[in-house]
């Protein structure tokens, strides 16, 4: 008969693993998928940390550890990731959430609290912008656009998953020349990276779908073309919000400029890293 194991020492020897493969935040990373695995809150694995498990009761386990380990990211181990308080399901079909577009939600919600407006998630991969705006503007017209049919296939099903598929309109296609404006506010966080830096990015960051990171030979393929198409699209007084890479900003706002959009506004995300820009019609 193998030899029995407590959660303490699970949660011990996983860290140990992560910590020799590279993983970051080691013990969060085994916390997340011991627990996944038994069906428990994280906290509950302390309260019954001496409960003891057979080693066949964790095959399960042990798969995920080594494919973490490997560098498939927690959030498509676990299936899901957390964005702005509500649990969205994330898997290799488009980006894993980033938290810094958490800060990009707090800089848009003031401007259409209770008001009604027409809004434009333009790539919207997991869905996590136009239905979390959807869920805190309930007096809004929100539509979510992705050239990607795996990506808003995930996007729908976390309409679903959250009971906001009657708020929301999934649309497949190319940024905005397949929408009718005008919309109050459009916003992007569309594929920044260089092409050729791609395969130097984080393990991690390879799982994600190349489509969702690809933004041409210098990051703002796409981000130029939406701000061409984006001020016969926005109502008057209109907002387009951009999420960008981080030595972006000045060429972003030149775009901006050339596009004869007004009150330029730029912004830094949580780690102080100018992430955002805001520019009205």
């Amino acid at each position: 008969m193998a030899p029995r194991k407590s959660v303490l020492e699970i949660l011990q020897s996983t860290t140990g693993y992560f910590e020799t493969h590279g993983v970051e935040s080691p013990r969060l990373n085994a916390q997340h998928l011991v627990a996944h695995v038994l069906k428990v809150k994280r906290i509950e694995l302390y309260m019954d940390s001496e409960r003891t498990l057979f080693e066949d009761e964790l095959a399960p386990l042990r798969d995920l550890v080594k494919r973490r380990g490997q560098g498939v990211p927690l959030q498509h181990l676990l299936g899901t990731e957390e964005f702005y308080g509500r649990t969205f399901k994330s898997d290799a079909r488009a980006l894993v959430p980033r938290p810094e577009t958490e800060r990009l939600i707090e800089f848009l919600l003031p401007l259409f609290t209770g008001k009604a407006a027409r809004v434009a998630d333009v790539g919207t991969g997991t869905g996590i912008i136009a239905l979390t705006l959807a869920a805190e503007w309930p007096d809004c017209d929100v539509i979510a656009i992705d050239c990607s049919h795996e990506a808003l296939a995930l996007a729908a099903e976390n309409a679903t998953f959250l009971d906001l598929a009657s708020r929301v309109t999934f649309q497949t296609g190319n940024l905005l020349s397949d929408v009718n404006g005008p919309f109050d506010l459009i916003v992007a966080n569309l594929p920044y990276i260089p092409a050729g830096e791609i395969p130097g990015l984080a393990r991690e960051v390879q799982h994600d779908p190349v489509l969702a990171l690809d933004g041409g030979a210098d990051g703002l393929d796409l981000i130029r073309r939406l701000i061409v198409q984006a001020p016969e699209k926005l109502a008057p007084g209109g907002i387009l919000a951009l999420e960008i890479g981080h030595d972006q900003a000045e060429r972003v706002a030149d775009l901006l400029r050339t596009a004869n959009l007004r009150d330029i506004r730029l912004e830094k995300d949580y780690g102080e890293v100018p992430r955002f820009l805001f520019a009205a019609r």
